[in-house]
């Protein structure tokens, strides 16, 4: 994996359900979306999980903005500190491009693509969409496609992309 630094993670339970992080000197590591049990976003944890010691006081920052964002407040999460070390240099610069998105707004994958430095790379941009192990902290349900529609969301579903964009909205 590449990691020197201890691995810690937490599951806990959100208004929106269980989301289980996975955290490292350097930040978040791995985070799951919300899932229906501490066991299902445990699993999405996976392989970082196997590595790590249940340690809920070093994650607390991140664990108290995720539960905000989840109750529906208006949280910054781009506070939380993320370790994309091993991560490639566009997907880092995809990752660092969506964060910026400001809360309650959404971009286009070309957007993306551009402030990744390859504006001919909106499918890279998807792609480093579909491979965000940081569900939330990266926020990805903010890309949509340049047509409006919502695009891809992985396992969870276009439902639960449309749901977190109209979360934002309506705040």
């Amino acid at each position: 994996m590449g990691f020197s630094a201890n691995l810690s993670y937490d599951v806990f339970q959100t208004e929106m359900g269980w989301i289980a992080i996975v955290g490292a000197d350097h930040g978040i590591v791995r985070a799951s979306l919300p899932e229906s049990s501490p066991e299902a976003a445990l699993e999405l944890v996976r392989p970082e999980i196997a590595e790590s010691l249940h340690d809920p006081e070093q994650l607390q920052f991140a664990r108290v903005l995720l539960s905000k964002y989840c109750a529906g407040e208006s949280v910054d999460l781009s506070e939380v500190p993320i370790d994309t070390r091993d991560v490639s240099p566009f997907f880092r610069k995809a990752w660092e491009a969506c964060r910026s998105i400001p809360f309650g707004e959404t971009r286009s994958y070309q957007w993306l693509a551009e402030r990744s430095g390859n504006s001919r790379a909106a499918r890279g941009a998807g792609q480093a969409m579909a491979r965000n192990k940081l569900a939330l902290l990266v926020p990805c349900h903010r890309v949509i496609a340049s047509s409006g529609a919502l695009g891809g969301f992985g396992g969870a579903g276009l439902s639960l992309k449309s749901k977190l964009i109209c979360l934002e909205a309506n705040r």
